[in-house]
């Protein structure tokens, strides 16, 4: 399969998209097709592994490496020393309608390493593929998951490095700790100065800079992305879309070809744009409901159809979604105008010199027959932690809590009561002092660090803190490096010289 810029220029292969990461005229690379799985396909899903699950989707968009390359990456990936659960992405139940689909259970406790514990693997093996003999050198802006996630799966991996920002101030104190304490010889994480989006547009700033390149290659090495404008990245998440049908199927929750909803609390688009191809590809999906936090730029484009940035950005209590520029959504619009590259290209000069752009009445009409959206703020994701955890007794972090309390909304205003499955982004214990907060209380994580606020939820919870967490507690501080963001290319040549 080719893959084509959502800009209307390139045609490179699945491996060729992977190792670039971002086209050249700074668009994302997309499918030339979306493969369709009958519902015989979907049916036999029912009786795999995750491990097979995921070669079925996957060989279907990377079609330049060969099963058995695949297997052996998708196997390494989600093996039992990396994943506490053996469903891997398993499917819990609420109640007759309500399902959370739990992707925490990876090293780094976080959605992220579905995806970023198998692109290590294709990005070696597509610099192989094109006699790439350059150093594979990461960059990677992050709101908290992402970085640790890349850290985790790039670390000590021949002929590759990895670079990650985050902003100073915009994670979690375990997030921040996750990264700074990272081990590896080929890793450097450096503290920004700004938002997430000061370091998600300087980094796409140091992909499209000639002079970047050309410094990069003196020193042998060639740029790529572990972010989710890589799709590389985005390829694994369709897979747990199909995975969480299938198990909802073989539970006899569903029948097949029953749709179920789907909400994603979500920042940069790339998890629910999963969904959407997901979608796309055959799945039987209603409604894909997009949940927001305070930073509701994708809820107000859905409901509106004008994206506009030109607005406060807010530190909120799920951080990994303080997002305003949603990169991920430029392969959706590319969708919606009829894959005219011309027409995205538009849009997107228009958010870089005006910070809104929209798309007019047809395509949100488009837009508004799949997608549901909704926001909800710190003091409504406290609540829903609390309400879930009296009712259910179980225990949701601050993202999904926003996908959890957008949910509920959605249910009150149409009356929907089609089976939907939560999105579970990561570990309560990655934002203890919050969900510990709210579930007993403002004093409760009082005079208590990110630990004690752990242990106190393993206390009320039952629910064991992860061994990664714990671990923490010892590990050594080993990256300090901070700084502007006007200076970014400096500080990733200092990473390459080993300064």
């Amino acid at each position: 399969m080719s893959f084509f810029s959502t800009r209307g220029g390139a045609c490179v292969t699945a491996s060729q998209a992977i190792l670039f990461g971002l086209a050249n005229d700074g668009g994302l690379y997309v499918p030339a097709s979306f493969p369709a799985l009958t519902a015989e396909k979907i049916a036999a899903l029912t009786e795999m592994t995750y491990h097979q699950r995921a070669v079925a989707i996957l060989k279907l968009y990377l079609e330049d490496f060969s099963l058995s390359e695949l297997d052996d990456a998708i196997r390494q990936a989600y093996a039992a020393s990396k994943f506490d659960d053996p469903a891997v992405a398993p499917v819990r139940r609420l109640d007759d309608q309500t399902h959370v689909l739990e992707l925490f259970h990876g090293p780094t406790l976080a959605f992220k390493d579905m995806a970023l514990q198998v692109l290590p693997h294709l990005t070696t093996l597509s610099a192989r593929k094109n006699g790439e003999q350059r150093e594979v050198s990461i960059l990677v802006a992050t709101s908290g998951d992402t970085g640790k996630a890349a850290l985790e799966g790039f670390k000590d991996v021949p002929g590759t490095s990895c670079t990650v920002f985050y902003p100073t101030d915009g994670v979690s104190d375990v997030q921040k700790l996750q990264m700074t304490t990272t081990g590896g010889d080929n890793t450097h994480v450096i503290a920004l100065d700004g938002n997430f989006d000061d370091a998600q547009t300087g980094v796409k700033q140091l992909f499209s800079s000639a002079d970047f390149a050309a410094m990069a290659d003196q020193r042998g090495k060639v740029l790529s992305s572990a972010n989710s404008i890589n799709f590389g990245r985005l390829a694994p998440q369709i897979v747990y879309y199909f995975s969480a049908y299938a198990d909802l199927l073989k539970d006899g929750v569903i029948k097949m070809g029953d749709k179920v909803n789907f909400v994603v609390p979500t920042g940069n688009f790339g998890n629910i744009l999963a969904a959407y191809y997901a979608m796309q590809m055959g799945l039987p999906v209603g409604r894909l409901i997009c949940a927001s936090n305070r930073n509701k730029v994708l809820t107000d484009f859905f409901r509106t159809g004008v994206y506009d940035a030109r607005r406060e950005f807010h530190k909120t209590t799920s951080p990994s979604m303080d997002i305003l520029i949603s990169s991920n959504l430029e392969r959706l619009l590319f969708e919606m105008a009829d894959r005219q590259g011309e027409t995205v290209a538009d849009w997107m000069r228009q958010l870089k010199e005006q910070k809104t752009y929209s798309v007019g009445e047809s395509k949100l009409a488009q837009l508004q027959q799949l997608f549901s959206a909704g926001y909800a703020d710190d003091a409504q994701c406290a609540e829903e932690i609390r309400t879930v955890f009296d009712q259910y007794s179980y225990l949701m972090d601050t993202h999904t809590a926003v996908a959890s309390r957008v949910l509920r909304q959605y249910r009150q205003e149409t009356g929907d009561d089609t089976v939907t499955v939560i999105v579970s982004t990561a570990s309560p214990y990655k934002f203890a002092a919050d969900v510990l907060t709210a579930v007993r209380g403002e004093t409760a994580a009082a005079d208590l660090d990110a630990f004690g606020c752990s242990d106190k939820l393993e206390e009320i919870s039952g629910m064991p803190v992860p061994q990664q967490v714990k671990a923490l507690r010892s590990l050594p501080v080993r990256h300090k490096a901070r700084c502007e963001k006007n200076a970014m290319a400096e500080a990733v040549l200092k990473a390459f010289d080993g300064e």
